[in-house]
């Protein structure tokens, strides 16, 4: 069975296709992403404006035609923060869905958080015991804990990598104002969350899923994706806190010379670095591990458990549309 998920995120805009069946981990098929920043599309009132919205029209088209080309059964399209938190949000899903026939479902930063955790358990079992799962995205900063499949308390705060380098860190390279005051503020949001978090017990694991973690790790001396998911990956604080300082002396350009850094994440790799610092020293944990598995597999993994309650998956419409289309087109060639 081929599954697609189409992640609408706020650094770029990414279909995954899986083969994968109920009991069975998700063997990756193919992709296709492409780097879109909707925050940069923001206009003074916080509207996606008319060209970033072209430009999201125009990927989820593409999307639509490669999950057909690739006979998926069903696509799951979801986007996070980038739409949840522009002005005119649901006017743009709207228009989404009025011209490719593709429903978004806008998922809440707790949602999204909880899937991500789901997926991070799933990929570490029940034998690591109780979890801390963090995720660094363009426009949000998740937090998840829990002894089970789903946690306990999933919170999302606006400390996003995009959004802060955005809001924050204009110039290039930074000014050392700049970074000691975004520090500060990365610090004051996050205090009162990681409080909420006290109760609820020491986490056995730390875990880091997101771009923005592999990339750190990767600077800091961990395996390549080349070696493989199943290669231990971690990033301590003390790694952390000398590439911190680094970079903030770095200019863009610069940072694009260090593995695993690309360019379209460069310009955000320091906001990235001094919230995942300030994250492991208020929960005070001094390294994480890297999950290859995030939100887009915690999705796949919990529409593969619906099905077996659920019975087989019919083809989602727009893609079902699409691929009879196809058929009809290659059965009248056949026939002239």
């Amino acid at each position: 069975m081929r599954l697609g998920v189409l992640d609408i995120g706020s650094n770029t805009v990414h279909l995954l296709l899986v083969d994968a069946h109920p009991g069975a981990r998700p063997v990756p098929f193919a992709s296709h992403k492409r780097p879109l920043s909707l925050v940069q599309f923001l206009d003074g009132d916080g509207n996606i404006n008319d060209a970033g919205q072209n430009e999201l029209i125009e990927f989820v088209l593409e999307a639509w035609e490669f999950a057909a080309k690739h006979k998926a059964a069903d696509l799951l399209a979801f986007c996070t923060s980038a739409i949840r938190e522009a002005t005119n949000g649901p006017a743009v899903l709207a228009r989404v869905k009025h011209e490719t026939t593709v429903t978004l479902q806008e998922l809440a930063g707790s949602e999204e958080a909880s899937m991500t955790f789901f997926a991070v358990r799933r990929w570490y079992g029940w034998g690591a015991g109780p979890i801390l799962d963090l995720d660094i995205g363009g426009g949000s900063f998740e937090m998840a804990y829990g002894q089970d499949e789903l946690p306990e308390l999933a919170m999302s705060v606006p400390l996003g990598a995009s959004r802060l380098t955005r809001d924050w860190l204009r110039e290039d390279p930074p000014t050392a104002r700049s970074v000691k005051e975004l520090r500060g503020y990365i610090r004051a949001t996050l205090s009162p969350v990681v409080r909420n978090f006290e109760s609820l017990g020491r986490a056995n694991l730390v875990a880091g899923t997101s771009k923005t973690f592999r990339s750190l790790a990767r600077i800091a001396g961990a395996a390549p994706s080349a070696a493989g998911p199943y290669v231990k990956r971690e990033l301590f604080a003390t790694d952390l806190g000398l590439w911190a300082q680094r970079i903030s002396a770095m200019t863009i350009e610069d940072r694009l010379h260090l593995p695993g850094v690309s360019e379209a994440r460069a310009p955000q790799l320091l906001a990235g670095a001094l919230v995942a610092e300030a994250a492991l020293e208020l929960f005070r944990f001094p390294s994480m591990e890297i999950c290859p598995w995030a939100l887009r597999e915690g999705l796949i993994l919990r529409r593969l458990d619906q099905l077996v309650f659920d019975g087989p998956l019919e083809p989602a419409p727009h893609v079902g549309r699409l691929a009879d289309t196809q058929s009809a087109a290659r059965r009248a060639a056949e026939v002239s």
